[in-house]
């Protein structure tokens, strides 16, 4: 933008009357929010990563976020950073990702794979392969340099979960800073305030981008950056490109963001300082930030325009430039809290517990720290609440965090584990309104995969992959043939996320949500899997071409190979699928033919095999694995997330699939973050307490950063939320259609409580232990139902606790096969208590 029109466009705002007169009303010195909160005994303030230096780093940085805004909080003196995102803002556009060549392609793969030859099988498939998805973006830096911050002393820097703020406290001299940030949910505004104490603040804030853009002051204490974001950015891993990233000038190919930030002071003086806000001897100032971008929804070019995406910041501004910091806090705490306080949890304490958190991270196993798995949950649970809310964007591969234009993965939607893990806490830790976001990305890629479904395989119903992004991808990816099948050949990514349809109606019991959300996209990937199971060689119905995500074998002649037919991971998220379709068209009493027709495709299908090490086989055959540690362990996927591989009713291969996971183990398997995160459900799921407290051990030590976010490396954000619900799993299980309380206790918390956890059919469950020994449960229903439970081993059910005013008489149940009935009232809570069996 020239000189002329950045004068003209700063007068047009303006006169349009920018901000309004409103908004300059000063705003009132806040008591400190980090004041002790004590709630039913609770200790609320126990929820706080600590540090007594600033972040030297993005990965020692801290998260704030609502979902749709995010921030990474350096701490700094001289120069704090605030790294900004929002969720919308991604490369790209929607486009045609259509492949003329991958249908002709098919019966070729086809034949390949059943006359044996999977080498040339997995060049053949190459020709499977559409474009890669896009990135997700960073939006920018909020940076406020501060004058003559040279020497200081008494620093300290923490981020409170319980408050989702962000606080650095420092003196100079007689003068004491505070900073206090958040970003609020409901006012939809990253909000930064400081205090000074004893002194005075000078120094200049200014905002920039790493993307095309342009910052100017539109008013006096107000800066506007806007800016386009590219039409395509290319792949990290993919070295050597001639262009990597792409900007077009043509409107629409390419997001166009903004972000208003509004200063507001006390005392002291404010200027202009270039592009920038300057301020001097202010006793306090707070910055409002909103942000935005031309985004209208995932099918349609991203067309709003500039003015269109200003006037909706401003407005964002003025609808609360008249309150005051404290009120807007409080509202803050008051939407947060209403999520986070839903559970709270003790594992026991240690004087390690009171070190600050870098500390505790990088001296792990010197002495004992059980709080640190209490705290890493309750960051788990944070995470969701700041990066996955109702209207909002589903979390990707980085949450709602990233500061690379070329981020590792895209920072997508990795629908083969990645984005599935990103919700495994939701319903468990008690915020199935932070799933929502998961459960809308599905029905919309599902919309996409039909499209792919039909173009790629001449199929009905839907189909997703290895990828997405915010335009919904669903074709194989691979840049046409450049790509490795291993990654790019995978269409199971439908049957995958419909698993969390259907544990979201398990969870609530929602009949509505179930007929007119959850079946007709779970209907539609069974129907693309009904037609892409084939016939083998034997006559059985088997998937082909098949992939392992992300491992490879060696065939019969030695060569590497990626492409085989049948792969377990396959035959298990088929028959996951297939059974919910199943069973949801008997309870909404609809489509008895198709449902019986899976039921038919379920008999004649190939089955899972066990190997001659006793393990569960990942291909079809026997294959030499050409990397024994793979980090991926997916043909364990029916024991977890799936409910397909169980001790009752599937031994055989509930006993292959712990062989399989001690097999991979002592291969070297988990070495990175997300992976170690999935193994730690399967020992869950496997009730072995030991092996949760071992794996929880490796993930501290060697995939944990000292901000906590798990380290792949580098951060991905699904490792933190797949440890979360590892831990919630060793506590509180209910996929088997009852509660089984403490099956994966770790021995390592001998003492502890949990409350608030979730369990399916809606129940509310808090648990007690003591000398690792379940005490007490209390369940509360959202229903009148029965309910079996089944108590810690070695526990047996000695005692049932109504409240007094229900005066609810009950005979204490007895229990067959360890597992007692309890009848249970809406809304009305009982008491278990538990003595030693016999």
């Amino acid at each position: 933008m020239g000189e002329t029109e950045d004068m003209d466009y700063k007068a047009a705002w303006t006169r349009r009357g920018f901000l309004g007169a409103s908004v300059a009303a000063p705003m009132t010195l806040a008591q400190d929010s980090g004041n002790r909160q004590l709630e039913g005994g609770e200790d609320w303030t126990q929820w706080r990563l600590r540090y007594q230096r600033p972040a030297e780093n993005w990965n020692a940085a801290l998260p704030i976020g609502n979902g749709r805004l995010g921030a990474m909080v350096f701490g700094g003196v001289q120069e704090e950073v605030l790294q900004l995102n929002e969720d919308t803002l991604w490369s790209g556009y929607p486009r045609d990702t259509s492949n003329p060549k991958a249908l002709e392609a098919l019966p070729g793969v086809r034949r390949l794979l059943f006359e044996g030859k999977y080498a040339e099988a997995t060049q053949a498939a190459k020709a499977i392969q559409g474009p890669f998805s896009q990135s997700y973006l960073p939006l920018g830096y909020l940076r406020i340099k501060q004058e003559g911050m040279q020497r200081y002393e008494d620093y300290s820097l923490e981020l409170d979960l319980d408050s989702a703020l962000v606080r650095s406290r420092y003196r100079v001299g007689r003068a004491v800073y505070t900073r206090e940030c958040f970003v609020s949910a409901p006012a939809q505004l990253l909000v930064v305030r400081m205090r000074v104490e004893n002194g005075g603040w000078s120094g200049i804030l200014t905002l920039d981008s790493p993307l095309r853009s342009q910052v100017i002051s539109v008013l006096p204490g107000q800066l506007w950056l806007n800016g386009k974001a590219p039409s395509h950015v290319e792949p990290s891993y993919r070295g050597g490109h001639p262009e990597p990233v792409k900007y077009s000038d043509v409107e629409g190919e390419g997001m166009r963001f903004g972000a208003l930030l509004q200063v507001q002071h006390e005392g002291g003086v404010l200027y202009p300082a270039g592009n920038g806000v300057g301020l001097a001897g202010t006793r306090q100032f707070t910055l409002l930030l909103s942000a935005g971008t031309g985004f209208r929804d995932s099918f349609t070019l991203p067309g709003r325009n500039e003015p269109e995406i200003g006037e909706g910041c401003r407005d964002q501004i003025a609808r609360r430039a008249g309150s005051s910091f404290e009120e807007l806090l409080e509202e803050h705490l008051a939407d947060h809290r209403r999520l986070f306080r839903r559970v709270s949890i003790d594992l026991g304490r240690s004087a390690a517990a009171a070190k600050p958190t870098d500390q505790r991270i990088t001296n792990y196993g010197a002495e004992a720290d059980p709080h640190l798995a209490a705290l890493y949950f309750q960051f788990g649970r944070y995470l969701l609440i700041t990066s996955s809310r109702p209207e909002t964007q589903a979390a990707n591969l980085q949450g709602i965090w990233n500061d690379m234009v070329r981020a590792p993965w895209s920072s997508n939607y990795t629908t083969n584990i990645n984005a599935e893990m990103n919700y495994w806490p939701a319903e468990v830790t008690n915020l199935s309104e932070c799933h929502e976001p998961m459960l809308r990305l599905v029905e919309e890629i599902a919309r996409s995969g039909a499209s792919t479904a039909k173009s790629y395989y001449g199929l009905d119903g839907w189909v997703c992959h290895h990828n997405s992004d915010l335009w919904r991808l669903s074709n194989p990816m691979g840049d046409y043939g450049q790509g490795e099948p291993v990654w790019a050949l995978w269409p199971l990514g439908g049957a995958w996320l419909c698993e969390h349809l259907w544990e979201r109606y398990r969870f609530t019991g929602d009949q509505g949500f179930l007929r007119d959300r959850a079946y007709p996209v779970m209907r539609g990937a069974a129907q693309f899997l009904r037609g892409w199971l084939v016939p083998g060689p034997d006559g059985k119905l088997t998937t082909a071409p098949s992939t392992s995500p992300e491992n490879t074998f060696l065939d019969a002649s030695g060569k590497r190979a990626q492409v085989a037919t049948g792969c377990a991971m396959d035959l298990l998220l088929i028959q996951s699928l297939f059974t919910h379709v199943i069973a949801a068209s008997q309870l909404l009493g609809v489509d008895a033919a198709f449902a019986q027709d899976l039921q038919s495709a379920l008999q004649q299908m190939v089955q899972p095999k066990v190997g001659s090490k006793g393990q569960l086989l990942e291909w079809n055959e026997e294959f030499v694995e050409a990397e024994p540690g793979h980090r991926h362990v997916s043909h364990l996927i029916g024991l977890h997330p799936a409910n397909v591989v169980s001790a009752k009713r599937t031994p055989a291969l509930f006993a292959a699939s712990r062989r399989t996971l001690e097999l991979r183990l002592q291969a070297g398997s988990g070495h990175t973050g997300w992976s170690r995160a999935w193994i730690l459900n399967f020992w869950a799921r496997l009730r072995d307490g030991q092996k949760v407290a071992e794996n929880l051990d490796a993930l501290f030590a060697k995939s944990t950063l000292t901000n906590l976010f798990d380290n792949h490396p580098p951060f991905q954000i699904d490792g933190n939320f797949g440890a979360t619900a590892a831990i919630a799993e060793a506590l509180l299980q209910s996929q088997e259609d009852e509660l089984d309380l403490l099956p994966a206790l770790p021995p390592v918390w001998p003492v502890g409580r949990v409350t608030g956890l979730k369990a399916r059919s809606g129940i509310t469950v808090d648990l007690t232990w003591q000398d690792a020994k379940l005490q007490s449960a209390t369940l509360l229903s959202a229903k009148t139902q029965t309910v079996r439970v089944r108590p810690q081993a070695g526990r047996a059910l000695s005692a049932l606790a109504y409240p007094v005013a229900r005066n609810v008489q009950q005979p204490l149940p007895q229990a067959v096969d360890g597992v007692v009935n309890i009848n249970l009232e809406i809304g009305t809570a009982v008491t278990l208590r538990f003595a030693p069996e016999g």
